[in-house]
């Protein structure tokens, strides 16, 4: 038990780690950031990739929002707002979009563990038949069968 704590201790160190340096300060949105975090909602493509009317309308709106000195988070509310949250291209941390955020990390969790108490479960039942003594060989030879056996087993490694 206590290595899968420890496990767990790293993993959260490492993602609250990873969380807290990727959530600080709010840079100046850019062109291309924002293309490739939004998505045309009539050809399902990133912004930076289609070049549907629709598309073009997009990126023209978020040179003006960038002109009015709107933050990442304001012009990607925004295309919300205006066109739901499948325009964005990465689901939000928040609500049932949380699960598409959990659940990859649960499965590898929950598979290691499996993978970890069917090794330590098979480990113990080979050292348990190890314990045991050899396994029986079968029916026993007659005695006089049994000691040519011995005899052209000699003579094969002789």
């Amino acid at each position: 038990m206590k290595p899968f704590a420890a496990v767990l201790a790293i993993l959260v160190l490492v993602f609250g780690l990873a969380y807290v340096f990727t959530s600080g300060g709010t840079p100046k949105p850019t062109q291309a950031a924002l293309e490739s975090a939004l998505v045309c909602t009539t050809c399902h493509e990133p912004l930076d990739e289609s070049s549907s009317p629709l598309a073009q309308q997009m990126k023209k709106q978020i040179r003006a929002q960038i002109a009015a000195g709107r933050t990442t988070a304001e012009i990607k509310a925004y295309f919300v707002a205006e066109l739901g949250p499948q325009v964005l291209a990465v689901p939000t941390k928040s609500g049932f979009n949380l699960l598409a955020w959990l659940l990859p990390f649960a499965a590898i969790i929950l598979g290691a563990a499996a993978v970890g108490f069917g090794a330590r479960a098979w480990l113990k039942n080979r050292d348990d038949s190890d314990a045991a003594g050899p396994a029986p060989d079968g029916p026993k030879l007659a005695p006089g069968l049994e000691q040519r056996v011995d005899q052209e087993l000699a003579a094969f490694d002789g």
